[in-house]
């Protein structure tokens, strides 16, 4: 499940505001800030699904250990570059 912060997190790492998350998860505005309140708001799981769906699209990937959560953002352009230059 997608925390508040982990979407926060991702977006910044994105550089999208809530805006532009909400459009291409194709959710309401108030649904994604009732998501990233850090008052534990109700939000559907079928909200917390597209946020995640739109975010992992983009290149991010959801950590949770058991010290804790946290997102990356892959970057599958480099990862190409770099392996045919270890080739050569």
């Amino acid at each position: 499940m997608i925390t508040a912060r982990q979407s926060r997190a991702a977006r910044a790492l994105l550089g999208w505001t809530q805006e532009t998350l909400a459009d291409k998860a194709r959710i309401s505005l108030t649904a994604l800030k009732r998501l990233e309140s850090e008052s534990g708001l109700d939000v559907y799981e079928t909200t917390r699904d597209q946020v995640r769906r739109a975010l992992e699209a983009a290149g991010i990937v959801f950590l949770s250990t058991d010290k804790g959560q946290g997102v990356l953002l892959v970057d599958d352009s480099g990862s190409k570059s770099n392996l045919s230059n270890a080739a050569r």
